[in-house]
């Protein structure tokens, strides 16, 4: 019965052909090839468990006196919103679980799309044919940003609603278009009634569909390009050497995937994260001190915690602080990064296809642009939390400001020079080491020359 089935299938759809050539499909074995489906496992977990939280989150900003399991908050006027988040906590069955998990889901996925683009650009993998689909991951890592911060302020607590604050003085920040891009995404002055509902559809409707069609056209460019992979024996700019699709490549996929899953449940049933409750409703007259955001998120609030002081006008309208380190400086960043692959290409004047890899210390340029621009990010994500650090260690919060400033002013040109000063020495050695080899093994097939073994 399963044959004729899968005969009259095929009869009619043709698709033996592609099966076949399918499974015999062959993926390189390095582990680090593993590392962006990390980030495919994430996001069916995050899929599976942002629809069971769908069914009992009320998007809704009006609010109501709150009689709920939580008995500190009793009495409190809430948003019918935060009123359900507290609910799936405390009320329906495994709620808690499911919220965690989806919040530890979202913190891997970005972080694994991180450590993904990071081996990709040390790598060289991004150059041509590869250019689209490092586009498409840097598209996927903003996507992934925004769903992450639309996901997060969606309890209505009083951290989410301080971090949407920030975001709006942001966005406030940015000359002329500023005060209108802000009424259309929260539906008027912030704070809104409107505001809590257009999060919930971008959160749920919009970004998860850009986010999965930005994955079907990543794997679709790589099954079309293959796989690269580092040089090694028999391994050419030609050919792919590795292990079929099926059985090999398939069964360690899959367990990779049930281990994401369960490291995943491990997270949000034993870590506690976002206690909403002990944060409170949001209230715009209120703050939270010490605060600190997702980390995806926290570089851009460190960087506002960095910036200069500087309001300027210009032409009848004034550029506050706030654009410079929020909005002028990740344009910066993102306007050499995403376009890097056409900017080494014409650097280096390496205009070829390559299947093969480099190692990261074969290339010092790139490995000291790429560790100063991590020294950097770094840098800003923990000025992000400097009031964290400040309440814990008793230092002034402002000592941890200065300090920041000067680290990330000039610890990445430092890193840079550290880093190609390595990498070359690295590479100068390898060059060595390999030169002797070459040399042995060809003296070994014809008489050793006492000179060159010198």
């Amino acid at each position: 019965m399963i044959e004729r089935l899968v005969l009259w299938f095929d009869d009619r759809l043709g698709a033996a052909p592609f099966l076949r050539h399918a499974l015999r499909k062959a993926f390189p074995d390095h582990w680090s090839f593993m590392l962006g489906e990390i980030n495919l496992y994430a996001f069916i977990v995050l899929v599976a468990t942002g629809t069971f939280l769908a069914f009992f989150f009320d998007p809704n900003a009006s609010e109501i006196a709150y009689h709920g399991p939580y008995a500190l908050l009793d009495g409190e006027m809430v948003s019918r919103a935060y009123a359900s988040a507290l609910d799936l906590s405390f009320k329906v069955d495994g709620g808690l679980l499911i919220r965690q998990i989806h919040h530890w889901a979202a913190l891997v996925f970005v972080a694994g799309i991180v450590v993904h683009m990071g081996r990709v650009f040390f790598t060289g993998a991004f150059r041509k044919p590869r250019e689209i689909n490092w586009v498409v991951g840097m598209m996927l890592f903003m996507l992934a940003m925004l769903a992450g911060f639309t996901g997060y302020s969606l309890p209505d607590d009083l951290l989410s609603g301080t971090g949407l604050r920030i975001a709006d003085s942001v966005l406030l920040s940015v000359p002329v278009v500023g005060t209108w891009a802000s009424m259309l995404i929260f539906g008027g002055i912030f704070p809104t009634a409107r505001m809590i509902p257009r999060l919930f559809f971008t959160h749920v409707f919009i970004l998860p569909a850009l986010i999965a069609a930005a994955i079907a056209v990543h794997l679709a460019i790589l099954w079309r390009q293959k796989h690269s992979q580092f040089p090694g024996p028999g391994r050419t700019e030609r050919n792919v050497v590795g292990s079929p699709m099926f059985p090999r490549y398939a069964l360690k996929s899959i367990g990779l995937m049930l281990a994401v899953a369960c490291v995943l449940a491990a997270l949000g049933a034993l870590v506690q994260i976002n206690p909403i409750w002990i944060w409170g409703p949001y209230h715009p007259w209120q703050v939270l001190s010490p605060a600190q955001p997702d980390w995806y998120v926290g570089w851009i609030e460190g960087a506002l915690r960095l910036g200069p002081p500087l309001a300027i006008h210009l032409w009848g309208h004034t550029v506050p602080s706030p654009f410079w380190a929020g909005v002028l400086l990740p344009l910066l960043l993102f306007a050499v990064v995403l376009p890097w692959p056409w900017i080494e290409a014409a650097l280096s004047g390496d205009r070829a296809p390559h299947q093969l890899l480099n190692v990261p210390r074969d290339v010092p340029v790139r490995t000291a642009f790429g560790v100063a621009i991590f020294v950097l990010a770094l840098g800003l994500t923990l000025a992000g939390s400097d009031d964290v650090a400040a309440r814990y260690t008793h230092v002034p919060v402002t000592d941890f400001t200065r300090f920041y400033q000067y680290f990330c002013l000039l610890g990445p040109p430092i890193a840079f020079g550290i880093a190609y000063a390595v990498a070359s020495e690295l590479r100068a050695k390898g060059g060595v080491h390999k030169a002797k080899r070459v040399r042995l093994r060809r003296n070994a097939r014809g008489g050793f020359d006492a000179e060159e073994l010198t």
